[in-house]
């Protein structure tokens, strides 16, 4: 296997991580002699192993192997100790990075290799580590707002619901499954009032990966109703309910009168989107994921506010319904941003697509 080979097989590691190390990054490696894998792991729970010493220990005899690894290795002191320091002390001759650690606390370990006289090469696969670790990255590098990730799911001509206001389910069981494994990975679900009442979403993880901590449940109600009664405000369902109100339509910050704040829903005054971004971002949602519907998510497009875009295309032609990105103004072809695109992959019938908005940035 060679370097750019391992990693690919590096960054697939790191996801093993997925809704289990936040907010730590996620992180693969793999241990490479003679062209031969000798040793690989990948950070598997927080608090526990980095990726770089559970590699170390598959290995029978890691000196003078080659260390690929997704993010740079740690050099200081905290739940484990200092990757940089295990790699010189196993011998470990040279090490291919995908990309900085930005996070001042983990440290200065290219530096640390380099005083030891470990060689070093760093941005092999950039790119695909940053994508992998965008929410990590963001939080570290902007923490002034969560990273904001949209889900939709549409019909071949863009549609989310058909003309009655009905979406269950444009996309198959694949899919499905697959947006559960996605909300294991995000501090928050969110959704518009409308789409909060219309499908009664639980807004919680009900697939194969149990997270961490369980997102928040989130609903952007604007001035609008809601009742206590929603699935998604449920007190005995898994992680925190919050609700965005817009200013001069609740009472003071963490009540409002009736029902919601005596069933434990917190509620959030904000004057506009920027506003509410950073409030949720103070109630520690350092990625969110926004689920609907169009005229939230269109309103997020428009004030430059998503970051990533998962969008999953099913084969089916509705004509009329609800857009899937709100009813938006149009933009000349010649000055219409082009996003990075980060995965395509089918699932089962329907086609994924993941677009990062700034992805050049995050692999900086």
């Amino acid at each position: 296997m060679d370097e750019r080979a391992a990693m690919t097989r590096a960054v697939a590691l790191a996801l093993r991580g997925w809704g289990r190390v936040a907010p730590n990054p996620m992180v693969g490696a793999v241990l490479l002699k003679d062209g031969r894998v000798i040793g690989e792991g990948f950070h598997a729970e927080h608090g526990g192993p980095h990726a770089e010493l559970a590699a170390l220990s598959a290995a029978a005899d890691p000196a003078g192997a080659t260390c690929v690894v997704t993010l740079e290795p740690c050099a200081h002191h905290g739940k484990t100790p200092p990757c940089a320091e295990a790699l010189v002390a196993k011998g470990v001759r040279r090490v291919v990075i995908a990309g900085r650690d930005p996070d001042p606390v983990s440290g200065d370990g290219v530096a640390r290799l380099r005083e030891a006289g470990v060689a070093i090469e760093l941005g092999l696969g950039a790119e695909a580590a940053a994508a992998a670790n965008a929410a990590f990255l963001w939080s570290t590098v902007r923490p002034a707002r969560p990273f904001v990730a949209v889900k939709v799911a549409t019909s071949l001509d863009g549609f989310i619901a058909d003309r009655a206001g009905r979406s269950r389910w444009i996309s198959g069981g694949e899919a499905r499954e697959f947006v559960h494994w996605l909300r294991a990975g995000f501090d928050g679900i969110a959704v518009g009032r409308r789409t909060a009442v219309r499908d009664d979403p639980q807004l919680t993880v009900r697939g194969p990966i149990a997270p961490r901590v369980p997102p928040a449940r989130i609903v952007f109600a604007g001035r609008g109703p809601l009742a206590p009664s929603l699935a998604c405000l449920d007190p005995d369902a898994p992680g925190r309910a919050l609700v965005v109100r817009a200013a001069g339509t609740a009472g003071p910050r963490r009540a409002e009168p009736g029902e919601l704040a005596a069933s434990g829903v917190t509620v959030l005054e904000t004057a506009g989107l920027p506003e509410a971004l950073a409030a949720l971002r103070r109630e520690g949602v350092r990625a969110l994921l926004v689920e609907g519907g169009g005229r939230l998510v269109g309103a997020l497009l428009d004030a430059g506010l998503v970051d990533r875009v998962y969008q999953i295309t099913a084969p089916l032609w509705l004509g009329d319904g609800t857009p899937a990105f709100g009813q938006r103004a149009g933009i000349g072809l010649a000055e219409a941003p082009r996003w990075s695109v980060t995965e395509r992959r089918a699932l089962g019938q329907d086609s994924l697509v993941v677009v990062d908005r700034e992805l050049c940035l995050l692999a900086s």
